[in-house]
């Protein structure tokens, strides 16, 4: 049976925890990637490589990438950072410290920081802040940027979110490569059916719904279209044939049937309109989890600062509340965007990180949580791999 592994990106550096078989014991292994700030993860499953996306201001731009699973890791940087210049201005402080500038890195200038990363094909695509696409053919090691998304004509009205313009999600489809979705904070959903070459905009809200309630935020949306404002986006791999799409923008919870087409919002039933994250189950396409916050501007911590996880098992129709193990008073975390994810065993186990560092882990698909690390820097990512 595959071991389960849990890639998790923080403040300070990557982070390991691989599980026993039975995913009751876990051991902690980092940081690695240097310290630098990993604002997401993946991993192939039948090769063992783990890639790391993230940096700053200060470090620059880039994707760690390790085939050992975190023995070793190298760095392909796409933009160099304040610390590079640093470094190339003071040549005696570079040799009191051991350390040279990187060589210049092909975007400098261009983006801070890299958001999203995602295998698709035989490529990898990376999304970055500012709103950015890059692909690799060559595991990691290179990049290009992909133009086209940059050339929409809504790029000129693009406003950023609070964490920046930044292009947080990417969606592949494994049976057809040249599908891509993204989601971008705050200019919403964009789909592509040609591998990047051309984008369309998907932010229209379904007929069933009727125009949105007024609001004077201003990412919003207009009465017909979701809130510009995605903060995370699922795919069920197991769609019955559709396209099926899952959100949590920062004004609802959202369900797509036509792949992104046309939204209909299911946040009847959370106590919030509010979150970041969303997962969906890997073989039950209408089994979803949120974790609901209760509010922009209210703390952006669970309702009543009782930590829960909200579940659907019909694709958000309705939504049962699950506590069992989390702490359930004086609790202020957050969860982030990209700190929700599922494995693939049978049942389903569930994950999720929190910015007080820690990460919970459910073996029975949400219904009981236990502690699997605690006293790790701020969590920005959670993502999950089998490895054998």
């Amino acid at each position: 049976m595959p071991r389960t592994t849990v890639l998790v990106g923080t403040t300070k550096g990557a982070f390991l925890l691989d599980g026993t078989e039975d995913r009751d014991a876990w051991s902690v292994a980092g940081p690695f990637c240097d310290g630098w700030p990993i604002n997401h993860m993946a991993g192939d499953s039948e090769s063992g490589a783990l890639w790391a996306a993230g940096g700053n201001d200060w470090c620059g731009a880039g994707v760690w990438r390790s085939s050992d699973h975190g023995a070793s890791w190298q760095l392909s940087k796409l933009a160099n950072g304040q610390m590079d210049a640093w470094l190339a201005d003071d040549p005696e402080m570079a040799r009191t410290f051991g350390t040279e500038p990187s060589p210049p890195a092909p975007f400098t200038g261009e983006i801070e920081a890299l958001w999203s990363i995602r295998r698709g094909g035989d490529r990898l695509y990376a999304g970055a802040k500012p709103a950015t696409l890059f692909a690799s053919s060559d595991g990691g090691e290179s990049w290009e940027k992909l133009p086209a998304l940059n050339q929409h004509p809504s790029a000129e009205d693009w406003q950023p979110g609070a964490a920046g313009l930044t292009l947080h999600t990417i969606l592949t489809d494994p049976g057809d490569p040249a599908k891509l979705w993204l989601g971008i904070s705050a200019a919403g959903v964009f789909a592509s059916e040609d591998g990047g070459a051309s984008w369309e905009l998907r932010n229209r809200r379904s007929n069933l719904d009727g125009p949105a309630p007024a609001s004077d935020h201003p990412a919003a949306g207009t009465g017909d279209e979701t809130g510009l404002c995605v903060h995370n986006m699922v795919r069920a791999e197991q769609g019955g044939g559709t396209d099926l799409l899952y959100q949590q923008n920062h004004h609802g919870t959202f369900r797509s049937e036509d792949g992104g087409r046309s939204w209909h919002e299911i946040t009847t039933g959370l106590p919030s309109t509010f979150g970041f994250p969303i997962a969906v189950h890997p073989e039950d396409s209408r089994t979803i989890w949120v974790l609901p916050l209760n509010g922009d501007s209210q703390g952006r911590y669970p309702p009543d600062a009782s930590a829960a996880i909200w579940k659907s098992t019909d694709g958000g129709d309705s939504w049962q509340k699950k506590q069992a193990g989390l702490p359930t008073e004086n609790c202020f975390f957050t969860v982030l965007r990209q700190s929700l994810a599922t494995d693939r065993a049978r049942p389903a186990g569930v994950y999720f990180g929190t910015n007080s560092g820690s990460v919970f882990a459910s073996r029975h698909e949400g219904e009981t949580w236990h502690e699997i690390a605690r006293h790790l820097p701020t969590v920005l990512c959670v993502e999950v791999l089998a490895r054998a």
